[in-house]
């Protein structure tokens, strides 16, 4: 392990999937990075989002097409209808039927893009200057034709896994996550889950240059609560002290002064002893350090708290995102509403959030509902050893031997909670590495620098075999 990070608690680390018979994974070749950018491209290129003209479907067809070129049986390969989405899964079956299978997960859908809104066209994927544009660069459309390629190049390459492999990619992901809770449910038997989506690494600023890399073993539970106030209304001529609005109004500003409890966990604790080493600003490092140290540490907390990058990192966070009210200009108001999103740290039930918030809005006339679409709480992952071993060597195969690796909890959510939420072991780990200033998931001009194809190649044809065998 690298000598700066911090050794992980070895008593949450369990026994190895197999003993793993040593062998040399294969060097990515330039037309294996050609191919894997092409489909990378092609599913870009494909509007899959939800609603009127979704298209995800056909984002499942162009991956079915390219496994059954690469040895997949037709049979093997299965796109399933769900509303106006689908789910692709891919079986490769290993030669130890006894063996729970290591489930790649992915998602094939994305967030809405306008093109009005970007500088470029969002589903027409363009390469400049060694980066692709286009909404899916970096979530996940390009990281899931990096997991597909390599697939395929292991098969061509002669590898046969011991353990089956089933990618299980969902078509929901980014809105309601109906299809993620059904693979789940179906794959309830995996052994472990490696998901595409998420981790990732940090090239130093300005640089192709990796720093650290983070896998996920965690996520905080989305939720959404609503809000609302009514009232009988009137004249705006006779002013009542019952106004919804007001009233509203008064309860989100006592929410917006609260904080939740600071915690943390193995994970959450790990990240920031970590991640301290990386950090240009010498006191948000030195608080750092002292919130993994006491989690109570007051100073550290209020430093951490301040930076958006790490408040969400230090506890449960909610947040007021939409505001409605009123149904005249010249009338009292009726209703008013607001919705207030959560982030809620592991451990912690949507029904005890709910019951917190009605306790800080402290008002008879506010109701509040749980208005959560697709998300649940899940406990996080351990700190396994097959895992935790297996990534490091391949993230360091690809990167460098000198790349810090770090586990970290995802503020959510992914289609890894429902994994977790049934005992099964999930780590979003992706392979791809962006700098601080071009993370642009679900925003504009999302991107991703083509100097991470060869090494996402590398990356898998370590991690898939040594998780396999």
């Amino acid at each position: 392990m690298n000598h700066r990070l911090v050794p992980l608690a070895l008593s949450l680390l369990v026994a190895p999937l197999a003993s793993a018979r040593p062998v040399t994974p294969p060097e990515p070749t330039a037309a294996e990075a050609a191919q894997a950018l092409d489909l990378a491209v092609k599913a870009i290129a494909v509007r899959s989002v939800r609603g009127d003209g979704n298209r995800t479907g056909d984002v499942a067809v162009l991956i079915r097409d390219r496994l059954v070129a690469g040895g997949w049986a037709a049979g093997d390969v299965v796109i399933t209808p769900h509303g106006d989405t689908v789910t692709l899964v891919a079986s490769w079956a290993g030669s130890d039927p006894k063996l729970k299978p290591l489930v790649l997960s992915g998602h094939m859908d994305v967030v809405e893009a306008r093109r009005a809104d970007w500088v470029r066209d969002p589903f027409g994927p363009v390469v400049e200057d060694g980066v692709l544009y286009g909404r899916g660069a970096t979530d996940m459309k390009y990281d899931g034709a990096m997991l597909v390629s390599a697939l395929i190049d292991l098969r061509a390459h002669g590898f046969r896994p011991r353990r089956s492999i089933v990618v299980a990619f969902s078509g929901d992901e980014e809105t309601v996550m109906a299809t993620s809770a059904a693979l789940a449910e179906q794959f309830k038997g995996a052994e472990l889950v490696v998901n595409a989506d998420g981790g990732g690494g940090t090239f130093a600023d300005g640089t192709d240059r990796p720093l650290y890399w983070m896998w996920d073993g965690a996520e905080k539970a989305y939720a959404d609560y609503q809000l609302e106030v009514t009232n009988p209304g009137g004249h705006s001529s006779a002013p009542r002290a019952d106004n919804a609005i007001v009233q509203l109004s008064a309860a989100l500003v006592r929410l917006g002064a609260y904080h939740f409890a600071p915690e943390q966990n193995p994970i959450t604790k790990a990240w920031f002893e970590n991640a301290a080493a990386f950090e240009p600003d010498p006191s948000k490092a030195a608080a750092m350090r002292a919130f993994a140290t006491n989690p109570a540490d007051a100073g550290a907390v209020a430093i951490l708290r301040a930076d958006p990058a790490m408040i969400g990192k230090v506890g449960t966070t909610c947040v007021p995102t939409m505001l409605a009210g009123g149904h005249a200009i010249n009338a009292l108001p009726q209703r008013a509403t607001a919705n207030v999103n959560c982030r809620i740290f592991p451990g912690h039930s949507r029904e005890a959030i709910l019951a917190q918030l009605q306790t800080v809005v402290a008002s008879d006339v506010v109701k509040i509902t749980d208005v959560t679409e697709g998300s649940i709480s899940s406990p996080a992952s351990p700190l396994r050893a097959d895992f935790t071993s297996a990534a490091q060597k391949a993230i360091r195969a690809a990167w460098g031997k000198d790349v810090a690796v770090i586990p970290a909890q995802e503020s959510g959510a992914s289609d890894s909670m429902f994994y977790r939420a049934l005992g099964i072991p999930a780590y979003n780990a992706s392979p791809t590495f962006t700098r601080r200033d071009e993370r642009f998931s679900h925003g504009l001009n999302e991107r991703v620098r083509l100097v991470n194809v060869k090494p996402a190649l590398t990356y898998y044809f370590n991690l898939i075999p040594d998780l396999t065998r």
